[in-house]
């Protein structure tokens, strides 16, 4: 049986519901596929969307950032996007073009990890979503560095899912007699050579977890 997300007043698809999906699997895939997420909140009567990593643990979402940050307090509702484009989709009138994506929306209030293993343990989480070995290779925080992080986990019971693929919806009407051409202009994201740091002594290989990633896809 499909694991599938619960409707709510925040999450009830009420445009392109065709586009719209309540397969907790599509939720995932999506927050799989990525590893920054844009934070909505508002702080002082005012909206502010802050980008961040995050990291995804069963179902729920780490994201951090320094104390001294204010969108990272918790404890006040928040929206967190992740948002990847596949491709243009170019129709035959300008009315009609679009976008291949695939989106989710997250509602909740995040609450602040204070115990130490659960934050260590997020940050693990983190560090492995984004670079996978990454964690066990360099050095792990310390506590004062511990001490200077915010870690915030949201809920992912409340999210939103929408995806859209394929060519453009003009294809049977009357536009399809004007000679234009039309289709899609997929786009991809790859990861490039590894990159040394100018600083680093010679002689100091790039590690496999790293190196087996280039020319890899991401998203």
């Amino acid at each position: 049986m499909t694991d599938r997300l619960p409707v709510t007043d925040l999450t009830r698809h009420s445009r392109l519901r065709e586009q719209g999906s309540l397969d907790r699997a599509d939720l995932d895939a999506i927050l799989d596929a990525g590893f920054v997420c844009h934070l909505g909140v508002v702080i002082e009567g005012r909206p502010v969307v802050v980008p961040t990593v995050y990291g995804r643990d069963g179902r729920e979402l780490y994201f951090h950032g320094s104390v001294a940050s204010r969108s990272l307090a918790g404890g006040t509702p928040v929206c967190v996007t992740v948002t990847h484009v596949d491709g243009l989709v170019l129709a035959r009138s300008v009315f009609e073009h679009g976008v291949n994506y695939r989106s989710a929306m997250i509602h909740g209030v995040p609450r602040k990890v204070t115990d130490p293993e659960e934050k260590l343990a997020g940050l693990r989480r983190l560090t492995e979503h984004a670079t996978p070995g990454q964690w066990s290779y360099a050095r792990q925080p310390n506590r004062k560095e511990l001490a200077a992080t915010t870690l915030l986990a949201l809920s992912l019971e409340e999210a939103s899912v929408k995806i859209r693929t394929g060519a453009p919806d003009d294809g049977d009407g009357p536009d399809a007699e004007l000679g234009v051409w039309a289709g899609t202009l997929p786009l991809a994201s790859t990861w490039g050579a590894p990159v040394p740091d100018p600083a680093l002594p010679p002689g100091i290989p790039v590690p496999e977890h790293i190196a087996r990633r280039e020319g890899a896809g991401q998203g």
